[in-house]
């Protein structure tokens, strides 16, 4: 987020750059900076949920690109939430922009800079697969990658605006001017080079005649995340009688700043700008005007250690007590959710946000009861504990306190001593969370165990419950993605997915969201419990546009075989996965479904169940549909959601009657 409108003004002064070839040298990355750009920049799928196989080929390219120049990239990347509360007004503002920007994606197909919910997985995952070094800071990481770039005096890869505060002896190189993809060679591969821009703040200070020890001044008076004054904000605006806006006002701050050699000398003289104050006015801006220059104060790096030889930094001094031992090296090395630390710290958690019609529930609420499950596993069972949940409503961003969940075996465990856990114990409280058997995921291959243990939850707890053309085309989708290393069976798919348009079908976006939802929480889930479960190649679960374009092919009649080219691996697996999904609830299942409605019929016959749902006159079957909406509305208050969603449908209808392919949407089955 960083200081406001200065990386449009560096832009605009774009002589303080130096080009450089850069090779042979260590990196810093902003990790989280870079999967956002690296996505969203490079035409990825936004409005479908993402196109993950694409990304990891992606991330791929990158690092190859670093390897050939003898580039050693260190990816660090942010932790929990400021636990001082500094920022809580900007991250909901920040939420709260990106749910209409989601929404306008929804209803209007552009591209609004959502990131897909399980992107950040793949990127953790792929960089362990290239034996990338990656660390996870226990709070956000912008002072510790400036700390660790300082201390072995190599520069910092990121577009975040705070670095071009901070005093880095090998300055920034920023992410927009890092032409990694076409690249360079002085003569042959060994001498191969990336050309890009490098800042440093002695170019800045130099051209505008300022002190480097009042740059941190410059940033709290121009407002970052941690000072908002509009008192000295209108102060600038003032003295820019061009009105050429923020560039004018950061130029105006700038020459008023050269006056000063010393930043009290600055703090006190923009006090005084600011006319007569109250004690307790002008001690809140004393005091935030002092944690906007204290961001920028390095301190020794506590990373250094663990990349150099893996050594587990100490917890934050509030963490202390919180924070179990055993938990400081896996959620350094990524491989525990930073959601964690805001559980234990702050009892407080921000989910995320998806391309979704805004007049839909928020798709979280789905896999809620696997959080509960997680928060229980972290803060125990009393009556009076909850966790504060921050989520899209409508809109807006809400907040609810959910009360964590201890039930069956998971009582039998302790976070203090979760690492010793027996593992058959630890599957049994990830499949009790999720509703399945271990008898029904025995016949599958074991890294697609958990997708399928969390499509059965999903098939059971989405609203509405899926049709027959959702349940395939995920099915088909994770047929393709296992056996993309073969072009027999999956090249018919592969190519369909270029005919999907930006504009996604809304309700097929929001049962697909659900299930990322589910999945994003159940490998949390998994992750804390120590992997009880195989964790699946997430890249290759979901192929967004792939997977959208599929479920209208189902509809128009063709068969899931077909569609595999009547590859006899590809039909094997996918009636393995149908088999799993649709054998018969087990109890748990059963009683989840029964809070729903007694309409849900087990599905055992596979083969004669889906002839006869392919033969069913769909007229029939809508009406039949509606009716049974109407029962289970009488008889269960919580249908009031479906009810809610029937109506939209209704409404949505009616623009979509003229065009024969979408109106098709609206004559799907009720099939669970």
């Amino acid at each position: 987020m960083g200081v406001q409108g200065l990386c449009r003004f560096i832009e605009a002064n774009s002589q303080i750059y130096q080009d450089v070839r850069f090779r042979d040298s260590r990196l810093v990355i902003d990790g989280f900076n870079l999967c956002h750009l690296l996505y969203l920049r490079t035409g990825l799928d936004q409005n479908h949920g993402g196109e993950y196989a694409a990304f990891e080929d992606l991330i791929g390219k990158f690092v190859k690109a670093l390897q050939d120049c003898r580039i050693e990239p260190y990816v660090v990347v942010d932790g929990g939430t400021d636990i001082t509360g500094k920022k809580l007004e900007t991250l909901k503002s920040s939420a709260e922009d990106r749910i209409r920007k989601a929404h306008a994606a929804a209803e209007e197909g552009r591209r609004g800079g959502i990131l897909p919910p399980l992107a950040k997985q793949v990127f953790r995952q792929t960089l362990a697969r290239l034996e990338v070094p990656v660390a996870q800071c226990f709070a956000e990481a912008d002072q510790e990658i400036a700390a660790l770039a300082s201390e072995w005096k190599c520069p910092v890869l990121s577009n975040d605006s705070d670095f071009y505060i901070f005093d880095l002896p090998a300055g920034l190189l920023p992410i927009n001017h890092f032409q990694w993809v076409a690249g360079g060679r002085n003569g042959s591969w060994r001498e191969s080079f990336i050309r890009c821009k490098s800042y440093t703040t002695s170019s800045f200070c130099t051209l505008f005649n300022i002190q480097p020890q009042v740059l941190p001044v410059f940033a709290a008076l121009a407002g970052n995340d941690y000072v908002k004054l509009q008192e000295l904000t209108s102060c600038w605006a003032r003295s820019d009688p061009a009105g050429s806006g923020s560039a004018g006002r950061l130029e105006e701050l700038l020459r008023w700043l050269s006056g000063f050699q010393r930043p009290q000398e600055a703090v006190e003289a923009a006090l005084r700008l600011m006319g007569d104050l109250s004690r307790q006015r002008e001690a809140e801006v004393l005091q935030g005007l002092s944690l906007g220059m204290e961001e920028y104060q390095l301190p020794p790096s506590y990373l250094r250690r663990f990349f150099t030889d893996g050594t587990a930094p100490p917890l934050l001094p509030e963490a202390v007590g919180l924070v179990p031992d055993w938990a400081r090296l896996p959620l350094t090395q990524g491989r525990l959710t930073r959601d964690m630390l805001d559980v234990l710290l702050l009892k407080r958690v921000r989910l995320g946000v998806m391309v979704d019609h805004s007049s839909l529930p928020s798709a979280y609420l789905t896999s809620r009861p696997l959080r509960q499950v997680m928060y229980g596993l972290l803060l125990g069972g009393g009556r009076k504990l909850r966790v504060e949940e921050t989520d899209r409503e409508g809109l807006l961003l809400g907040s609810c306190r959910i009360r964590p969940a201890l039930r069956g075996v998971a009582q039998q465990l302790k976070l203090d001593s979760l690492d010793k856990a027996a593992h058959s114990l630890c599957l049994q409280v990830l499949l009790e969370a999720l509703g399945v058997k271990p008898a029904r995921l025995s016949g599958l291959p074991p890294h697609l165990r958990l997708p399928v243990a969390v499509t059965c939850y999903w098939m059971r707890e989405a609203s509405p419950p899926p049709d027959r053309s959702l349940l395939e085309a995920l099915m088909l989708g994770l047929v393709t993605g296992e056996m993309h290393r073969e072009s027999a069976g999956s090249s018919a798919l592969r190519s369909m997915k270029t005919h999907c348009s930006q504009k996604p079908d809304l309700d097929v976006a929001h049962a697909y969201n659900q299930w990322q939802a589910c999945m994003e929480d159940s490998i949390h889930l998994n992750q804390l419990l120590d992997c009880p479960l195989p964790e699946p190649h997430i890249a290759w679960l979901y192929q967004g546009p792939l997977v959208h374009q599929l479920v209208h092919t189902l509809m128009r009649g063709t068969t899931p075989e077909l569609l595999l080219n009547r590859n006899s691996t590809s039909i094997q697996l996918y009636r393995a996965l149908q088999a799993a999904v649709l054998q018969p609830q087990e109890t748990t299942a059963s009683a989840a479904a029964g809070k729903r409605g007694k309409h849900a019929q087990p599905l055992d016959d596979l083969t004669g169940s889906l002839q006869r749902l392919l033969l069913l006159d769909e007229d029939k079957e809508e009406s039949t549909a509606r009716a049974r909406s109407a029962v289970r509305a009488e008889e269960d208050p919580g249908w009031q959601l479906v009810s809610v969603r029937t109506r939209f449908r209704s409404k949505d209808r009616g623009h979509r009657a003229k065009n024969p392919e979408l109106a098709s949407k609206n004559k799907r089955k009720d099939w669970s």
